[in-house]
């Protein structure tokens, strides 16, 4: 893939900020290969998305940031631009079900997914040599009854040490605290089924089978400090019948979540994820 800066703005709705922003990339030569814009009719708040060719500007990332900045005073914007030879470093947290984690490790190792995964980090051991088959540090973090606080001292500390930009809760099964969830607002995606907030606790295919439910399906979304309540990324459903068994409905459910999961991490890793309340724009 070409190398391009990923611009993203949210900002007010008004005239002239495309015109504005395609103005000031034609002046230094930049070659806009994509772009997307939304305009929310509810909130009156505009969102942009551009692509532009790295190797058509003849400045860097720092430089083009300093340029760009009177514009994003003008328009009041929240923006940022990254670079997509830079990838971004993603965490993995998992516990004991492997099919979310094998997924994302074989679409990192074929080159699916563009990002540097610096370890695994698990509240039980049961995935390591799975891990480390692909040459990635996988930490072993127990969660002692009652003393969940060390824990999350440790995984925090794993996440600082590893400068992490992205954590991915592959089927990680415990609930991360509310000071994690404000410190890395925007950063942590998981996934889970789409029952809820019917079918809440253990065994909700089962559950769901007993009600004889005709879709399962899985939400992949930002981790919040409200329960499985983060802003929606992705999300997929299959149909099922009376035919199915409950076996076959877990099976199913494993394969949307995985399907889910990815699409979400790679459009948060293709900076298409724009967060607008407790909703997103994805591009």
């Amino acid at each position: 893939m070409e190398r391009v800066y990923r611009l993203t703005i949210s900002c007010p709705d008004r005239v002239g900020i495309v015109a504005k922003v395609g103005q000031f990339f034609s002046a230094h030569g930049g070659w806009i290969v994509e772009a997307n814009h939304y305009s929310d009719p509810v909130t009156g708040r505009f969102f942009m998305r551009h692509c532009i060719r790295a190797d058509s500007l003849s400045f860097d990332l720092d430089v083009l940031k300093a340029e760009f900045a009177p514009i994003a005073e003008e328009f009041d914007m929240d923006w940022q631009v990254n670079d997509s030879g830079v990838p971004k470093k993603v965490v993995l947290m998992a516990s004991k079900e492997s099919h979310c984690l094998v997924d994302l490790l074989h679409r990192w190792h074929s080159k699916e997914l563009s990002c540097d995964i610096p370890c695994v980090i698990s509240n039980h051991d049961t995935l390591r040599s799975m891990v480390e088959w692909h040459g990635i540090p996988f930490f072993h973090v127990p969660v002692e009854p009652g003393n969940k606080a060390e824990h999350f001292a440790r995984v925090n500390a794993i996440v600082e040490e590893h400068k992490a930009d992205t954590i991915v809760l592959a089927r990680y099964m415990q609930i991360i605290p509310p000071e994690l969830c404000e410190r890395y607002h925007g950063q942590v995606i998981n996934i889970h089924h789409s029952f809820l907030p019917s079918f809440v606790g253990a065994k909700p295919y089962h559950q769901a089978a007993e009600r004889g439910v005709k879709l399962i399906g899985a939400t992949c979304h930002y981790v919040t400090s409200e329960l499985d309540a983060g802003p929606i990324i992705d999300q997929d459903v299959i149909r099922i019948s009376h035919n199915d068994t409950v076996e076959d409905m877990v099976r199913l459910g494993k394969d949307v979540e995985k399907m889910v999961l990815a699409r979400g991490v790679r459009s948060h890793l293709e900076d298409r994820v724009l967060l607008h309340g407790n909703k997103t724009i994805v591009f």
